[in-house]
């Protein structure tokens, strides 16, 4: 299963799993969020305000904080918030909301910029990682379909090739031979890996 993931993923390249989206969805939101602060008159409705032009990413997460507001405090909310995106880069722009509205900070528009800055940043940093591994997928394709049609030539036109491999020694190299491909495919696929670093939360479930 391991093998069918990583040819599948080096093969068709990001997909719903991709970091960026999502991280500039919120760096999105929480530029939209500090100039709401503006001309709102509270944190509160800040928040409400950015349901308008909110990104299709956050869209409903955004909506059941809106909701939220109307029941529950704005630390669980923003907290319960956090968990629907489920992205360390939100986390950090949760942290600082959630300081502001016990602390009534008055740099937290300049605080915003700044995390908003760092998750442009950060996508900017997906982007490139993305290119760096669309090369290593190109040449595993390469690599895959040479070998493949060789492979299926030789079952066509030239089985006589094959015999040695129908004896014990012969399979055993041909096992040998087979598992060392599947492992290097792996190994390309592991380095190639975003690694995000850990949420600054615990889901709120497991803290209560």
């Amino acid at each position: 299963m391991e093998l069918i993931r990583s040819l599948y993923d080096l093969y068709a390249g990001p997909n719903g799993s991709d970091h960026r989206p999502i991280v500039e969805s919120v760096a999105a939101w929480t530029e939209n969020l500090r100039d709401a602060m503006s001309a709102a008159s509270g944190l509160e409705q800040a928040i409400v305000a950015t349901a308008q032009h909110a990104p299709v990413a956050l869209e409903a997460a955004i909506q059941r904080l809106i909701a939220s507001l109307r029941y529950e405090p704005i630390e669980i909310g923003l907290r319960r918030f956090a968990d629907d995106v489920s992205n360390p880069t939100c986390d950090f722009v949760v942290a600082a909301l959630i300081t502001a509205s016990r602390h009534q900070t008055r740099d937290l528009g300049q605080l915003l910029t700044h995390l908003s800055e760092c998750a442009r940043a950060e996508c900017h940093l997906y982007l490139r990682i993305w290119v760096s591994r669309a090369r290593s997928r190109t040449a595993v394709r390469i690599i895959t379909s040479v070998v493949s049609i060789f492979i299926l030539g030789l079952l066509i036109f030239d089985r006589s090739y094959l015999a040695p491999f129908v004896s014990v020694t012969g399979t055993a190299v041909a096992i040998a031979v087979v598992a060392s491909f599947a492992f290097s495919l792996v190994w390309l696929m592991r380095i190639a890996e975003v690694r995000t670093p850990d949420r600054l939360f615990q889901p709120l479930e497991v803290v209560s």
